[in-house]
């Protein structure tokens, strides 16, 4: 027998938690309340999809939790149209979040199945962007520079080649940013950096936060 059903009501809770948590980003809320986050997770955790928790998704890798990816996406501040790098598109909902905020997407993902399976899942869902498998340490030069870019897995430094592509500032855009958090491999900190010149860059500090460590190839 087929399997379905709605998770509507769980997500729209799911949404006000994040709000009452200090998400104040209207286009990131509205844009993770309408992406079914259970379907990017194996049926035996579509019970669990809609608490703020991270999962796993397979390869010592998880989706991670609602938090996470409201506050890296509202650090990015996407607007429609924009160009951005995920690096490590993992089970492809951090990915999905920004198209649905009308952005031109790209992602590396390290592991070959489970980029296999994203690109499935979101191909399925109706969800353009441009993927491949490979390092994501060193960026993605070819489509550079990006109006963002997020790293979705700890980092130990700072990612001097993801910086370079980000988009110089002009006088109709700001400069490019990165979402980043950089830490060992028991805690992070979320970092965002702002690109204001050829070689200036601004750095802001967030909280505190435990990723799965960032994948050298």
């Amino acid at each position: 027998m087929q399997y379905f059903r709605s998770f509507n009501r769980q997500r729209a809770a799911m949404v006000a938690e994040l709000r009452s948590l200090g998400i104040r980003h209207e286009g990131v809320l509205d844009a993770i309340g309408r992406v079914e986050r259970h379907l990017f997770l194996d049926q035996a955790l579509h019970l669990r999809a809609y608490r703020n928790e991270a999962l796993p998704i397979g390869n010592g890798q998880t989706i991670s939790q609602p938090l996470t990816v409201a506050l890296q996406t509202a650090l990015l501040d996407p607007r429609p149209g924009d160009r951005m790098l995920e690096i490590g598109l993992g089970s492809g909902y951090q990915a999905a979040v920004l198209c649905e905020m009308g952005v031109e997407v790209y992602s590396i993902e390290y592991h070959e199945r489970l980029w296999q399976l994203a690109h499935q899942r979101l191909s399925t869902l109706g969800y353009v962007l441009t993927s491949r498998v490979g390092d994501g340490s060193t960026g993605w030069p070819e489509f550079a520079p990006f109006d963002g870019v997020v790293v979705t897995a700890g980092a130990t430094e700072t990612p001097k080649m993801l910086m370079s592509q980000l988009i110089l500032p002009s006088v109709k855009k700001q400069g490019g940013r990165l979402v980043v958090p950089i830490g060992d491999r028991t805690a992070q900190k979320m970092m965002r950096c702002l690109r204001k010149g050829l070689h200036e860059y601004q750095w802001e500090e967030g909280g505190a936060f435990r990723f799965v460590p960032f994948i050298n190839g």
